[in-house]
């Protein structure tokens, strides 16, 4: 007779929840990011989801709980939407928008800021291409890789590389086609493999999970066989791959998802209070915690919420 070997699972509760971005008629699309000590949490601000107005607020607190505005950042008759932060090697902190403009058929570009201190962001600087939005940037060893995705036909994914994180170079052209590849989270292993995970909304609209090693020219993928919007993906210490998305399965809502690359297969662990206009998190990985930003709209209006989710290993004879 031979025993079994325990097999684990990873559970997670959310253990706080917090409102901290409700000023607008619409907050909404956020990202969070620790930076010198401090949190930093960015996110659209607009009458609606779609309207034209859009700015970028950033908030900034000590220990997560107590939120003040940094910094407001617009632009005369240009919609800011879906900032992201890059924290960067020089010790700055780099921020990604799309630049939206036109009425009744919108343009989308990309354009960034560079900060020495979270508060002061300077003039916005275009990068990439036209009608290539860049949506997560992820800086690994001397350069910074970047997804973007066309917004207007033909439909595809397109992978940058960037020494200085300004000067956005073709990488891989054509990183994903079929099926209206757009918005995507990036991470990479301390073994340098880097995984995306890529929405899609067209033909079934599952999502895609691709691998690559270095120099990241050849990338495989898998179809996780579901529909998930807003995605983040996030490494932890121990290797374990998490992702933030929006679920469509049902109830809409956002939920933290177990990554596992080998098996193709996205597990949701929780679902964060949620509902209806929802997803877009940050996520960061501090104190033995998950803080994940998001916005939601089951209360009601649409706001700006922080959560901390905790993760623990349970053991279980398999």
């Amino acid at each position: 007779m031979t025993s079994s070997s325990p097999t684990h699972r990873r559970t997670a509760e959310v253990t706080a929840v917090r409102r901290i971005g409700d000023s607008a008629p619409h907050s909404a699309f956020t990202d969070l990011v620790r930076y010198a000590g401090m949190w930093f949490c960015a996110f659209r601000e607009a009458r609606t989801h779609l309207s034209g107005d859009g700015v970028i607020r950033v908030l900034t607190s000590a220990e997560g709980r107590a939120w003040n505005s940094a910094a407001v950042i617009r632009q005369d008759g240009v919609d800011l939407r879906d900032p992201r932060f890059v924290v960067r090697p020089d010790g700055r902190l780099q921020l990604f928008a799309a630049a939206a403009t036109g009425e009744t058929s919108k343009t989308f570009d990309t354009v960034t800021w560079l900060s020495g201190d979270g508060r002061s962001w300077g003039d916005p600087v275009s990068v990439g291409e036209p009608g290539v939005w860049v949506w997560r940037a992820a800086w690994h060893h001397d350069a910074m890789y970047a997804v973007g995705y066309a917004t207007r036909g033909p439909r595809f994914a397109r992978l940058y590389r960037s020494v200085d994180g300004v000067d956005l170079r073709q990488w891989v052209p054509t990183l994903f086609e079929g099926g209206y590849p757009n918005e995507s989270g990036l991470a990479f292993a301390p073994d340098g493999t880097a995984h995306c995970l890529l929405r899609r909304d067209g033909d079934s609209a599952t999502a895609q999970l691709g691998r690559a090693r270095p120099p990241y020219r050849e990338w495989t993928w898998t179809d996780l066989g579901v529909q998930v919007g807003g995605p983040a993906l996030l490494r932890l210490p121990d290797g374990r791959l998490l992702a933030g998305v929006r679920l469509l399965d049902g109830d809409v809502r956002t939920a933290i998802c177990a990554v596992d690359p080998e098996r193709g297969a996205l597990t949701e662990l929780v679902a964060l209070p949620s509902g209806g206009d929802t997803s877009y998190p940050g996520l960061v990985w501090h104190d033995d915690l998950l803080w994940v930003s998001y916005y939601s709209s089951h209360e009601g209006r649409t706001c700006v919420y922080l959560a901390e989710v905790s993760l623990a290993e349970e053991a279980a004879v398999g």
